[in-house]
């Protein structure tokens, strides 16, 4: 029989809809793998319901309250998230509990970075608004611009923004960086300056960093209104960076020519004005779901788990 204690709680909805053979490993060394509903996000009720006496829990992007890891904890151990950001994870309940909580840096940096410049390319040549054009049986046609010459604002430089500022460079942008938590006093290769700098000179701004703690959107009206009228924006990273009703009057005045967003505060959104704009690209946060980013980062998440339950396997 399975010992209770390495019962494993797996939620991304990559996983839970079609399995994953990293999962086979957990298996192999006695734990027993249970899945939250396939295909969907759980919700706080779901996570009380399944999270309870599991060992491990390997966690996607939904919300872990204290609530949750304080039901949880007389067992729980680790959290290993299939991928670099743990802000969805009630950290200082988790560290109060004595929980480990474990990211998978660089898993689907690749996927973000390449989606990040996917839908640079898309905003600046109108592509998602001419295929509809096309679709609807219309004939019309919206001016694009090249991005070569242009500035990409990176507003985060860890491994997604410096991969995307190497893509960029590809395309012969320049590419200035703003870091709200830098790791090594500024963007490393990159040319370094102010948010307030980089939101003025950037045609295009992509964003690529946590959401702020107290809940704060970096990108609000005031910094909308520093912006070189005409940019573009991408949010690849996390809803609570900008604040979409402010986004949305800056697409309908023209201080913002379009925005591509792929994360949202619910998920999936429910009548989202934001979504339904014309000038808005909206993608159902898919920077990660690859083939090769889902891979890594489950196998990683599967290799944190086994550290902390069976570090002497």
């Amino acid at each position: 029989m399975t010992n209770q204690l390495n019962k494993i709680l797996v939620t991304p909805r990559s996983v839970t809809r079609s399995g994953h053979p990293a999962l086979e490993r957990l298996g192999a060394t006695g734990c027993e793998v249970v899945f939250a509903t396939p295909g969907v996000q759980p919700d706080e009720a779901e996570l009380l319901a399944r999270l309870p006496g599991c060992a491990g829990y390997l966690a996607g992007v939904e919300k872990v309250s204290a609530k949750v890891l304080e039901a949880a904890s007389p067992t729980l151990r680790v959290i290993a998230r299939n991928g670099v950001g743990i802000d969805n994870v009630d950290l200082a309940a988790a560290a109060r509990l004595g929980l480990r909580v474990l990211p998978t840096p660089g898993a689907n940096a690749r996927g973000v970075a390449e989606l990040a410049l996917a839908l640079m390319l898309a905003l600046a040549r109108h592509v998602a608004w001419s295929d509809a054009q096309l679709k609807s049986g219309q004939w019309q046609r919206r001016q694009g611009f090249e991005l070569e010459g242009r500035v990409l604002g990176l507003v985060g430089c860890g491994r997604i923004g410096r991969l995307v500022a190497r893509m960029a460079r590809g395309l012969d942008m320049s590419v200035i960086g703003y870091d709200p938590c830098p790791t090594d006093g500024g963007c490393g290769d990159l040319k370094y300056c102010r948010l307030d700098e980089l939101l003025a000179a950037a045609d295009v701004i992509s964003l690529h960093c946590p959401a702020a703690a107290d809940g704060q959107p970096l990108i609000d009206a005031a910094a909308l209104a520093k912006m070189k009228p005409g940019a573009l924006l991408v949010n690849t990273a996390r809803a609570g960076l900008m604040d979409s009703a402010a986004v949305i009057e800056a697409l309908d005045n023209g201080r913002l020519a379009g925005a591509a967003v792929d994360v949202f505060e619910t998920e999936p959104p429910r009548d989202d004005p934001l979504v339904r704009h014309q000038n808005v690209i909206a993608t159902p946060h898919i920077g990660g779901y690859t083939a090769e980013s889902v891979d890594r980062a489950i196998s990683s998440a599967v290799e944190n788990i086994l550290a902390v339950l069976q570090p002497d396997r």
